[in-house]
């Protein structure tokens, strides 16, 4: 478990494709940025962009991931080198600044606006349709990692676009800074959300039955 809250920007330093051709996925270095790994142990966990992965190898300063074929095509930023938001697996003893996150990516969302507003950004991104009624006012998303609060969300054809205020710090800290109009950003639903979705359509089956 994550909290959504980004420890450090790291740098993918190397994609090398793993044997087995296309399908076989790639394996990635990654240097930590200002992420501590002394307490990192191999087979531990690390969220890179929101995506929960495993450690292989490690130094004092970069750690390795193999990311397979699957999670490439259901997540975007982690097949070529690059910034990306790394946050370390959650412990009991720690306190949970943003939110209750799993590290597995629920869908990609595509960035329709980033523009400044004041001192901060707004940033509209559009769901996929999957995802759209999980999405509330004042609920909670992550977006490549950052456990972000919904300000205002509209129903489109293919989905829901949704706005985010990303105060001055959030940028500074985050590879957020980086987004483009277009480009594809890693969702994850809150979890709450999702188990609420689950109770209500076993809920209204036993009705119909």
């Amino acid at each position: 478990m994550f909290t959504g809250i980004v420890a450090a920007v790291g740098q993918i330093n190397t994609v090398t494709p793993l044997p087995g051709g296309h399908d076989a996925g790639v394996r990635l270095v990654i240097g930590a940025g200002g992420l501590p790994l002394a307490d990192v142990g191999l087979g531990d966990s690390i969220a890179i962009n929101g995506a929960c992965m495993t450690v292989v190898e490690k130094t004092a300063d970069s750690f390795t991931v193999d990311v397979s074929r699957e999670s490439l095509n259901c997540t975007a930023g982690l097949d070529q080198p690059g910034e990306v938001n790394l946050e370390k697996a959650l412990t009991l003893a720690e306190r949970l600044g943003g939110h209750l996150v799993s590290g597995h990516v629920d869908g990609l969302g595509t960035v329709r606006k980033f523009e400044p507003v004041g001192e901060s950004y707004e940033l509209v991104i559009e769901a996929p349709a999957g995802l759209a009624k999980y999405l509330a006012f004042k609920g909670s998303i992550v977006v490549n990692g950052v456990s972000l609060t919904v300000n205002r969300v509209e129903d489109v054809a293919d989905g829901c676009r949704f706005s985010i205020n990303l105060i001055p710090h959030t940028i500074e800290v985050t590879t957020l800074k980086h987004l483009t109009v277009g480009g594809k950003v890693n969702l994850e639903i809150d979890l709450i959300a999702r188990y609420v979705e689950r109770m209500l359509s076993v809920e209204q089956s036993g009705r119909q039955g």
